[in-house]
């Protein structure tokens, strides 16, 4: 849990430029897929793979790997070796920036920068 709780921190805490208020898309599940199946998105200090199998592997400098999935309109994550998932809303400005958007509705900006090896 304490591992859940460290990659969900440093998660959270990474931020990019933030891009203006009226550019961004709120994504449904296929939308979520489309825009992370396959890539790696850049945060300020860490990057994160999304590969289609359902695994993603988060580097902060650490790799850490964990699996994804879209439920319901929303990006969730689980990190072994907990057992929970969490859940966040995703939006995307056509321009190859993507934000996550938590519970508490604390933001998340990321840049995809390429595919997932």
């Amino acid at each position: 849990m304490l591992r859940f709780a460290l990659i969900s921190c440093v998660l959270l805490s990474g931020t990019t430029a933030p891009v203006s208020a009226g550019d961004w898309r709120v994504l449904d599940d296929a939308g979520i897929a489309g825009s992370l199946a396959g890539k790696t998105v850049e945060y300020s200090g860490a990057s994160q793979s999304f590969y289609v199998s359902g695994r993603t592997l988060y580097d902060s400098g650490r790799p850490s790997w964990g699996y994804w999935e879209t439920r319901a309109g929303r990006y969730c994550s689980q990190w072994p070796p907990a057992d929970g998932w969490a859940c966040y809303g995703v939006e995307a400005d056509g321009k190859g920036h993507v934000r996550f958007i938590g519970e508490s509705g604390h933001v998340t900006e990321g840049r995809i920068v390429g595919t997932a090896d």
